[in-house]
């Protein structure tokens, strides 16, 4: 297993999945979005195994601007420069992902 977790540092469930592989002695490698960000391949990826909008974080006040943007490539694009308006953590092994605290789906990885 290749586990990356996507988060920010304020985020109660990027600490809980961080805790749950911990607690497994699963090696991670853990990103902090608003510091670094995530590559448009990694989104991509992302984005392909959960769809667009289960990326978006809907309680941002900024989350209902991108409901205009027409293309979701466009969203994809806002998506890279804002990340704060990513739904987290984001959870990556290999091409599979998820969004948000999802221990039932972590355990059928192992």
């Amino acid at each position: 297993m290749n586990i990356q977790i996507f988060g920010k540092s304020k985020c109660f469930d990027t600490k809980k999945a961080e805790r749950y592989f911990k607690e497994r002695r699963v090696k991670f490698q853990s990103v902090d979005l608003v510091k670094y960000g995530m590559s448009k391949g990694e989104l991509t990826s992302v984005k392909n195994a959960v769809g667009l909008e289960a990326l978006i974080d809907q309680k941002h006040p900024d989350a209902a601007l991108l409901n205009y943007l027409a293309y979701d490539e466009d969203k994809l694009e806002k998506l890279l420069e804002e990340p704060k308006l990513l739904r987290t953590p984001i959870v990556r092994n290999g091409k599979k992902a998820t969004v948000g605290y999802c221990p039932d789906v972590w355990k059928t990885w192992e």
